[in-house]
């Protein structure tokens, strides 16, 4: 086996074709190189240099072993350098998850300011229920998700808070409430609150925001209100709030992004903002993670 010091002086010394030139690019003596290729040749068997005191040039055995160290040499350090701008986050795949046309148009622009600073490094936008982000999260099917805070769990850790927004209610078109233009928390002691899986409702967290909140300010639970039948996704949510079956809570880019005859949308005036942020595992804070979040603030800023 060759050690990577006699790799590296037989083939600058075939390129070259002179010691101290060789022994100039490698940074040692000139003696060193000879004394390398010496030990070389005795190892191998063959004279791998023809040397007089005006030239040096390879022997057909010299030539041979060139022609097929070479080669691997370079695929060599090219996955060495992979491997290091890999570990560095300059390349590979980032996949970052987002629940909504709101968040996937806000992670849109921050990936192309990602991608701008980093070429050489895909991101992949991946669409997901709320169920689903934690779960991706935590197994590793994506290593960052664009949520509403807070996020409970000491597994995973946030950034800072990119958007806030206010906190509205989804209410049937015809209910009192909707010709109104702002209603207080107070006010839904009585009304049945609809809510998604991964959120907590009024009964279990008496907190303005309690779980997940709705992930990625798409709507959770109701402060006060009984409960109502739990909807799989946020578009199944405002179907039954428009068949009469509850209120649910949302951001205010519902209204923009999800108007709906069926379904008026009114302030909460007294309910804390949405605050949207970047969230990843706590011990997935890798270097494309975190340059990731530069780019978010770069594009927004903090809130």
């Amino acid at each position: 086996m060759l050690e990577r010091y006699e790799v590296e002086a037989f083939l600058t010394l075939a390129e070259e074709l002179h010691f101290g030139r060789t022994a100039e690019r490698l940074h040692v003596s000139t003696a060193r190189i000879s004394q390398t290729i010496a030990k070389l040749e005795r190892r191998i068997g063959v004279p791998l240099f023809h040397r007089t005191s005006r030239r040096v040039r390879l022997s057909p055995a010299g030539l041979e072993l060139y022609g097929e160290v070479r080669p691997a040499w370079e695929r060599i350090g090219a996955a060495v350098v992979r491997a290091v701008e890999a570990g560095r986050g300059l390349s590979g795949r980032l996949r970052v998850a987002f629940v909504g046309p709101a968040a996937g148009q806000l992670l849109a622009g921050i990936a192309q300011e990602f991608r701008e600073r980093h070429p050489d490094c895909e991101v992949r936008l991946r669409e997901a229920q709320l169920p689903e982000v934690m779960p991706w999260l935590r197994e590793g099917a994506v290593e960052l998700a664009l949520t509403c805070q807070p996020v409970r769990g000491e597994d995973v850790a946030a950034g800072p808070v990119l958007v806030r927004e206010a906190r509205m209610l989804a209410v049937p078109a015809g209910h009192p409430f909707a010709r109104r233009g702002a209603v207080s928390l107070a006010e839904l002691g009585g009304v049945t609150v609809l809510r998604l899986p991964g959120t907590l409702s009024a009964a279990e967290d008496r907190t303005p925001l309690g779980g997940l909140g709705g992930l990625g300010g798409l709507g959770g639970f109701g402060p006060l209100g009984p409960l109502g039948p739990e909807a799989t996704t946020f578009n199944e949510a405002l179907t039954l709030v428009g068949a009469g079956e509850g209120v649910f809570e949302v951001g205010a880019h519902a209204r923009r992004y999800f108007a709906r005859p069926d379904v008026a949308y009114v302030l909460l005036t007294d309910a804390e903002p949405v605050e949207w942020s970047l969230v990843w595992p706590a011990d997935g804070a890798t270097a494309r993670v975190r340059a990731f979040g530069e780019a978010a603030l770069a594009v927004i800023g903090p809130a």
